[in-house]
């Protein structure tokens, strides 16, 4: 992909995006109105969605314009990092330090979704992670 496809890949992930927020937040209504808390399950799994699709942003972002994709095991936090700092001559930070700090929320409540089982979630994290979105 030629630096000139980068904007619509992204234009693209953005309603994706969108659209995980939206079945994220009908879900903790669901749960609420219901009392049925198997609906936090795909809660979870759609804020899990909404910060992969951030992370695939700047995946694009690291490997098109900044030529470089951290590697190891932490490289998910590294490209975190790397999308809040300024790129002399290249880039201005992608986020900002707030930004970093909210979105590093949701990247630590993916790592919980991917290797915690669901019926222990914490449902007040849950909730305060929906109305931060």
């Amino acid at each position: 992909m030629s630096l000139a496809g980068l904007p619509e890949r992204i234009r693209n992930e953005l309603p994706e995006i969108e659209n995980t927020v939206k079945r994220a937040v009908e879900g903790l209504h669901r749960a609420k109105q219901s009392g049925d808390d198997h609906y936090l399950d795909g809660v979870a799994l759609n804020l899990h969605g909404f910060y992969s699709g951030i992370e695939r942003i700047f995946e694009l972002i690291a490997v098109h314009v900044d030529e470089t994709l951290p590697k190891g095991e932490n490289w998910h936090q590294i490209l975190l990092k790397q999308m809040a700092e300024e790129l002399a001559g290249v880039r201005p930070a992608v986020i900002s330090d707030p930004v970093l700090q909210n979105l590093d929320e949701y990247r630590g409540f993916r790592h919980i979704v991917r290797n915690v089982y669901s019926y222990k979630f914490d449902s007040a994290r849950i909730e305060r992670l929906i109305n931060k979105v």
